[in-house]
């Protein structure tokens, strides 16, 4: 069969829904937080060179930026049309020739594919002190920008890390003088850039939004993360929890001729929103429940309030079969419970061998979704949790912080 009408044959049969296979992604900084759900012996499944998997992409279209040793396929996400994975096609593929009518005409207007996607990352230790780059210096090297939205959910969760806080900017009094002068130094010996700068423990349940230009050093806790379709950042931070990161960390996503330019390198921040004195009363997102729920299930906002991504959990309570409406495609990943999500027998994944095939991640078209999916809980007393990721159409999503 040609991969045209497998495409196809298999969105017909799944009436507008697309399972996805697992996408888990090896990273050559850090230590694994081992909340992935991934065999214990599977963490090193691309060989040690390449580093532990921590990360598992969903609905994704976008190839992992991740050394020359990456796959070029490392980061897109694949379809499951039969349970057999050798017939797996890419879900970019799958886009490529369904076009509206997978993720809708507003989409395929303003952006002419699906622009985001989404993350579990996971390290028991925190990250470096990064920023993601804006639209202009992303072009510069042939990229897009990165805003980002965290998610800390609570099934993921029972061990929190060795660091369950984030740094976020600077400290409002902090110079700009004063984080150059780090900089300059960061060949020669540990700059501490963190001591510039201020954190918030992670509360689970939460999340923030970060924008591009932004410095962020993201605590322990297993994050759900949805984002822009791009992978470019900027490392300011040249050790964290006794890693090294090199000079290349700092400048690899800068032009060749800019990657000595200490001002266009610091050119790459968003000095104002850094140093922005209310930084958790306009970025800090605390769930929004939705005006729909009732006793048989609830659903909640947990990324909103920007112009790119959104993302909301649902939870169906035990027993309970509901048909969930929203006017706009989403891609999701079940983290608690089993049933059946429309046409699919679904479940959360507790343990996975890496390459294998799960039953616990989708993809739903446009019209899929404003048609509504019948979802059911079949156990007697878990919920069923799922959270959704959007991309920046969705009408109702809250435009505002939540006060």
């Amino acid at each position: 069969m040609s991969k045209t009408n497998l495409i196809n044959e298999t969105f017909e049969k799944g009436e507008g829904i697309l399972r996805l296979i697992p996408n888990f992604i090896p990273r050559r900084f850090g230590r694994p937080g081992k909340r992935l759900c991934l065999h214990p012996d599977d963490y090193f499944s691309l060989g040690i060179s390449r580093g532990a998997i921590k990360e598992r992409w969903f609905s994704s279209i976008t190839p992992a930026i991740n050394g020359e040793l990456a796959a070029e396929d490392e980061g897109l996400s694949y379809v499951a049309p039969t349970d057999d994975v050798k017939d797996k096609f890419l879900f970019k593929d799958a886009v490529e020739e369904l076009g509206k009518d997978l993720i809708g005409e507003e989409l395929m207007k303003e952006y002419g594919t699906w622009p985001m996607f989404a993350k579990f990352f996971d390290f028991e230790t925190p990250l470096f002190h990064h920023l993601h780059l804006d639209d202009t210096a992303a072009s510069r090297v042939g990229a897009l920008g990165k805003p980002e939205a965290y998610y800390f959910p609570y099934q993921l969760n029972n061990y929190l890390g060795n660091f369950p806080v984030s740094y976020f900017g600077f400290a409002p009094d902090v110079s700009i003088d004063e984080v150059k002068a780090r900089l300059l130094d960061y060949e020669e010996r540990d700059i501490r850039i963190t001591e510039l700068s201020r954190a918030y423990r992670l509360q689970l349940g939460t999340g923030w939004y970060t924008p591009p230009g932004v410095l962020h050093a993201p605590g322990s806790l297993l994050t759900y993360e949805p984002q822009w379709n791009s992978d470019v950042n900027s490392v300011f931070e040249n050790i964290t929890a006794g890693d090294v990161y090199d000079y290349e960390f700092l400048v690899e996503n800068c032009p060749e001729d800019k990657q000595r330019d200490i001002d266009y390198i610091m050119s790459l921040m968003d000095w104002e929103e850094n140093v922005r004195i209310n930084y958790k009363k306009k970025y800090f997102r605390p769930p929004v429940v939705c005006d729909h729920s009732n006793k048989q299930f609830i659903e909640k906002w947990i990324s909103y309030a920007n112009e790119y991504i959104g993302a909301k959990e649902l939870t169906i309570q035990p027993k309970q079969t509901v048909l969930v409406k929203d006017k706009v495609a989403f891609g999701c990943v079940i983290i608690q419970g089993h049933g059946k999500f429309g046409v699919y027998d679904a479940e959360a994944a507790i343990m996975l061998r890496y390459g294998q095939i799960s039953a616990d991640e989708y993809f739903v078209s446009e019209k899929k979704a404003k048609e509504g999916i019948m979802i059911s809980n079949e156990s007697s007393h878990e919920p069923m949790v799922i959270l959704k990721h959007f991309g920046p159409n969705h009408p109702d999503m809250p435009k505002e912080p939540c006060k």
